[in-house]
């Protein structure tokens, strides 16, 4: 393996051993007790977020991502779950604002729980990785471009959700395999 290759894993096993199984375990609760669950992110973080869904929707929940011409209203009873990772991006302080007068609780996956988008929050999870926050000068620590880091965290923190959900909600293999679609 090379050097890079290493240098990446051993950063995305500093990210993610940085995240409190505890926070995940509350983040996890919050989805399963969902009347609905609406996502949004923005970038590659939205990217790592509707592959998280779609395991969502493959466990049976309703679920929806912001823009989609199907997202129902929020309210009360359901959980618009929003990453940001640098803690503060316009769109997210509009929305998470919506869902919140709507009545909806709000989970934020975020690595600036300072910033403003996070202190909004009911819940909030926290990997701690760079993002586009402090990809540069001295604050810069990563091999990886930009936000990869981060990015890369959520997809194996999404993973872990995703198992610690099918165990709580008693889920098989086969159960979720039947809510593939078959249009592909």
């Amino acid at each position: 393996m090379s050097d890079l290759y290493r240098a990446a894993i051993d950063e995305l096993h500093t990210a993610v051993s940085g995240i409190e199984d505890a926070a995940v375990d509350v983040a996890c609760r919050e989805i399963a007790g969902a009347r609905h669950v609406c996502v949004y992110a923005g970038g590659r973080e939205g990217l790592q977020l509707r592959g998280f869904a779609m395991r969502l929707f493959h466990m049976g929940r309703s679920v929806s991502v912001v823009g989609d011409m199907t997202t129902p209203p929020l309210g009360p009873g359901d959980l618009f779950l929003v990453v940001c990772g640098p803690g503060e991006i316009s769109t997210s302080v509009a929305l998470v604002g919506v869902a919140k007068a709507a009545g909806a609780r709000v989970l934020v996956v975020t690595a600036q729980p300072s910033g403003r988008v996070p202190q909004m929050a009911d819940v909030v999870l926290t990997i701690p990785a760079q993002t586009m926050a402090d990809d540069q000068g001295a604050s810069a620590s990563s091999v990886l471009p930009m936000g990869s880091l981060f990015e890369g965290a959520l997809f194996v923190l999404f993973e872990v959700m995703v198992l610690k959900l099918k165990t709580s909600l008693g889920l098989t293999a086969e159960a979720m395999r039947a809510n593939h679609t078959n249009m592909e």
